[in-house]
């Protein structure tokens, strides 16, 4: 995969040492999502209150992921 989207940079789409397919799929949607959010970035005479919407949009997009992807992997060791 050497023609990545801004999306799929940002989520590491290629890291997954789990080999989780469930992974692959949950960073693919975030991708999707932060690259929906950075083509509004194209227009012209942006407001400082939409590049700092932008800014926030992005960041908690990529943390959001994060959590998923932690969630998806996590070894839950319940100790009795």
């Amino acid at each position: 995969m050497e023609n990545l989207t801004y999306g799929q940079k940002l989520v590491g789409l290629t890291f997954n040492p789990s080999g989780d397919p469930e992974v692959i799929r949950v960073k693919q949607f975030f991708a999707d999502l932060i690259d929906t959010t950075y083509n509004k970035m194209g227009a012209e005479d942006l407001s400082e209150a939409f590049i700092n919407i932008y800014v926030d949009t992005i960041t908690n997009l990529v943390t959001a992921q994060m959590w998923a992807v932690k969630m998806l992997t996590w070894k839950n060791e319940v100790k009795v």
